[in-house]
């Protein structure tokens, strides 16, 4: 098993840890619990998070990327397209062009990468429709990893994520038992040992009329102020910083 020394994780809302409330009153997330685990066999681990809510591929690649390089990590994770995705006229033969480009330049710092494939979209009204183009997208990310000897953390195969309980309310961010769920699955990837992250969820009735008065509570609530920011060009991450935008200690 390698002892990473240092970890820089790249992205947006998912990465940053959105909806899973830590204890410092900033999200906590997959990302910082990977984290924790690898400074438990590793002293003097350094970790930064540059992730922010709501930012695009380029941005990410513009912003973030360029600042891991000069870092120079042992890890770097990047996930990064989800928010593009769901954008119209979105092209994923292009954001992987551009994804490659940005990978070519992390492990030409030396840094051991991992990439992500999303949730597979098809229990999600609002993206199952684009679930060809995630699809798409997903598997140039495989033929990227292949491509440069990256690691693939693949959300598609888990079925734990295909229910609701692992999600927040707002049907886009995973809860707390998600990211320790993705948490796990990452660790797994790298070869270190953790919990197992293959969740079998208790059985559980849902009442139709239970389930259509969730989802026009969800359509308030969350759909109609999503689309009302992307109407506006409004991000939910504009004028946030990363939480952690330096590579220091853990602890």
């Amino acid at each position: 098993m390698r002892h990473y020394k240092s970890f820089v994780a790249l992205g947006d809302s998912f990465t940053e840890g959105l909806n899973d409330p830590g204890p410092d009153g900033h999200y906590c997330g997959w990302a910082d619990r990977v984290a924790e685990r690898l400074a438990a066999d590793e002293p003097g681990f350094r970790y930064a998070n540059l992730a922010v809510r709501g930012k695009l591929l380029d941005q990410i690649v513009a912003e973030q990327v360029p600042l891991a390089v000069d870092m120079a990590p042992d890890l770097v994770s990047f996930c990064a397209g989800g928010n593009d995705l769901l954008r119209p006229g979105s092209d994923p033969d292009v954001m992987a062009k551009k994804l490659a480009l940005a990978v070519r330049d992390l492990r030409g710092c030396g840094a051991e990468v991992v990439l992500f494939t999303g949730v597979d979209p098809r229990d999600t009204p609002l993206m199952r429709r684009l679930r060809g183009r995630f699809a798409v997208f997903y598997l140039h990310l495989r033929s990227i990893a292949d491509l440069y000897g990256c690691r693939l953390v693949d959300q598609w195969s888990m079925q734990g994520l295909r229910d609701w309980r692992a999600w927040s309310p707002d049907r886009l961010h995973m809860n707390e038992d998600g990211h320790r769920l993705v948490a796990a699955r990452v660790l797994d990837v790298l070869g270190v040992p953790f919990d197992d992250w293959r969740k079998e969820w208790p059985e559980r009735e849902v009442d139709p009329r239970a389930r259509r008065r969730e989802d026009a509570q969800w359509l308030r609530e969350h759909l109609v102020p999503w689309v009302s920011r992307r109407l506006r060009g409004v991000s939910s991450g504009d004028g946030l910083s990363p939480k952690r935008p330096d590579l220091a200690p853990w602890m």
